[in-house]
């Protein structure tokens, strides 16, 4: 796989897809990696409590293809999106964004610049005359008592501004299952270029869903109502249950609006209508 090298022009933005939820994100002059995941099929996350899964594909990126990052996005702190791969080889010195719980447990692995933030709560990069901005959605990784015991899951609005101006917004879903206030995303935001999907109906002892399966996912399409849908997280792990063809189909048997715009394992797709 050949990943895109430094040239991206100020307003182009692309996502080359890893695998998992893992994707390297080329957002105008900004490049972020979001929910690193390097561990090869075969190898088993642990996912706590004693739970591991197995990964049955191999992952389209690894640390040594990585360009230089202003920063990982990070959903939350599971091992199928920080793994001990990532730990070992990631910079300690990369900014990472993500939720108070998981900057606390990677401050404790060394990384010494996380920024943790709490639902809509906002951080910024800039470059030039350009500014990513991230803004931290609500999510909830499972239902009733059993989200206490999962870690805290937030999704991400990323909006890409150029000299004040949006140019750009797209919302990364993060590990959450569907519920209607996450509306609220257009309500704060306005409305989205694009949507990114964690799917794959993952389920836990005693078959608990606790990621979006193809009905929820395209229930969240038909919520934000995106010109751009490009799922993810759908067939890496043996808890994952719902294949990318459920919210395929389910899509269409809806006929919502938007395209669905799949991306295999090691390819790129642009993030613009």
């Amino acid at each position: 796989m050949t990943v895109p090298q430094d040239t991206t022009p100020d307003d182009d933005v692309t996502l080359t897809f890893g695998g998992t939820a893992t994707t390297l994100l080329r957002l105008g002059p900004f490049t972020l990696l979001t929910d690193p995941n390097f561990l090869h099929r075969g190898q088993r996350a642990h996912l706590g409590y004693g739970l591991r899964s197995k990964r049955l594909t191999e992952p389209a990126l690894q640390p040594t293809q990585l360009p230089t990052l202003d920063a990982v996005l990070l959903s939350h702190m599971h091992g199928d999106h920080w793994d001990r791969v990532a730990t070992r080889s990631m910079p300690k010195a990369v900014p990472v964004v993500t939720t108070p719980e998981a900057a606390r447990c990677l401050a404790k692995r060394g990384f010494t610049a996380t920024a943790d933030l709490r639902p809509w709560q906002t951080h910024e990069l800039t470059r030039g005359t350009s500014t990513l901005r991230v803004t931290s959605v609500p999510g909830v990784h499972g239902p009733g008592p059993l989200a206490r015991l999962l870690p805290q899951v937030m999704g991400s609005v990323l909006e890409l501004a150029r000299d004040g101006e949006v140019r750009w917004r797209g919302y990364i879903s993060g590990d959450t299952l569907f519920r209607p206030y996450l509306g609220e995303v257009l309500e704060r935001c306005g409305p989205l270029d694009v949507l990114v999907p964690h799917l794959g109906g993952t389920r836990v002892p005693p078959g608990v869903l606790v990621t979006m399966d193809g009905r929820q996912g395209a229930d969240l399409v038909e919520l934000l109502k995106p010109p751009v849908t490009v799922p993810v997280h759908y067939d890496d792990y043996s808890v994952f249950r719902s294949p990318l063809g459920d919210f395929v189909a389910e899509v269409a048997q809806r006929r919502l609006p938007g395209e669905v715009r799949t991306v295999g394992r090691g390819q790129t797709v642009s993030l613009r209508a």
